[in-house]
């Protein structure tokens, strides 16, 4: 076997998962499908006969198993999602999630081990990337996570410490070279005083470190170039494109509550949500993308996140924002975001308009040093290395 192994790699690999695949499908389904079909009322009888969900095939990826299941005549897979967890008990999965194949088709995402409990490495500075494709991480399935921002906007939900800066700085890292090249251009709203988007300020064409007329007055400046751009397009084009000559821009709102929310001042909190909803509901087809990070996903805090289309929920405090985030009952189809480990910042589940099922990711691992890199890149100023003191006799720790 071992000769097999270093002879003939790739056919190894095949057979052995073809091997593990059906050995699952006999040992850990196939014996007990009947009963667990029985516990789980997935069965129906009609005229003293019984109708079981076919079990169709199965396949092992080593981090979870999927089976495909054909649902007897009659039923949702709403019924499926409502017994999930206890399809996860009896087949010993961690989870288990319920995705739409086709018609009368689903499959059971039985998941054994989380492929995202390390951190995903950040990619060298590349060149330009395609603003409908934006790479910002890795999914669970091992495919790089992309988000759309031409013709798009996100928003981030995640409590404190959940990695919603890694989504952030994965966005801009990958922007840098075109906004280096002046073909993107960065406006930045950070009302924490800076704690975030201060780190490289040189990156932004515009950015405020404060919450107050400043703030309010740079997004309604940005609204106002959203209906100028707007205007200029009329009766020319139907969007932007680089053709335009005008720079792609992305306006990044580090804390939208401290704006449209939990500012005292009401004059200037209702400026700030005009100023927003201006752009986001206009600002998409001028070439601006909105990326929105905030803590608390209420619709009193947000009211305007329907003009979202790109929605991702980080660490979650409570199973019920899991829905005000994503949309109304995608947590019973899988997206357990107040679940996600304290200990694996930056792991979201993300969902885009039209989109049924949420995809699970995590974003790059955006360290000091990476931002250090990042400046530097921008400014075009080489790293200046500084000595340790001489007296210097023990390490210490990074903030």
């Amino acid at each position: 076997m071992l000769v097999w192994w270093w002879r003939a790699t790739d056919c190894f690999r095949v057979r052995m998962w073809w091997a593990r695949t059906e050995f699952r499908r006999v040992a850990v389904y196939a014996w007990q499908w009947r009963t667990v079909m029985r516990l789980a009322n997935l069965d129906a009888r009609a005229k003293a006969r019984e109708y079981l969900p076919r079990l169709r095939r199965t396949r092992s990826e080593g981090w979870r198993d999927r089976v495909r299941v054909r649902m007897v005549k009659g039923q949702a897979p709403e019924q499926w999602e409502a017994r999930a967890s206890g399809l996860a008990h009896s087949f010993r999965a961690r989870s288990c999630r319920v995705r739409v194949i086709k018609p009368g088709t689903i499959e059971l995402d039985l998941v054994h081990s989380d492929p995202l409990a390390q951190p995903v490495a950040l990619p060298g500075l590349g060149q330009a990337v395609d603003l409908r494709r934006v790479p910002v991480g890795r999914t669970e399935t091992g495919r790089p996570w992309r988000v759309r921002l031409l013709g798009n906007h996100v928003l981030t939900v995640g409590v404190t410490g959940a990695g919603k800066g890694s989504l952030l700085w994965s966005v801009v890292w990958a922007l840098a070279p075109m906004v280096k090249a002046g073909s993107v251009r960065l406006v930045g709203v950070d009302p924490k005083g800076g704690m975030e988007l201060g780190q490289v300020p040189e990156v932004f064409d515009r950015v405020v470190f404060e919450g107050g007329e400043a703030a309010v007055t740079l997004l309604e400046q940005t609204a106002a170039d959203v209906r100028e751009r707007a205007g200029s397009y009329r009766g020319v084009r139907r969007g932007w494109s680089p053709e335009t000559g005008d720079p792609f821009t992305v306006l990044v709102v580090d804390e939208l509550a401290d704006l449209i929310a939990y500012q005292p001042d009401k004059r200037l909190r209702e400026r700030a949500q005009g100023a927003l909803q201006t752009i986001a509901s206009q600002g998409r087809a001028p070439g601006l993308a909105v990326l929105g990070f905030v803590q608390d996903p209420r619709k009193e805090v947000v009211p305007f996140r329907h003009l979202f289309p790109t929605r991702v929920a980080m660490r979650l405090d409570e199973h019920t924002q899991v829905d005000m985030v994503l949309g109304d009952g995608v947590r019973a189809r899988g997206a357990t975001a107040h679940e996600i480990p304290e200990a694996t910042p930056g792991v979201a589940w993300v969902k885009q308009d039209g989109q049924r099922d949420p995809v699970r990711a995590r974003a790059f691992n955006v360290t000091d040093s990476n931002l250090v890199e990042l400046r530097h890149f921008i400014t075009g100023t080489a790293a200046t290395v500084i000595p340790f003191p001489e007296n210097t006799t023990h390490g210490g720790q990074a903030a």
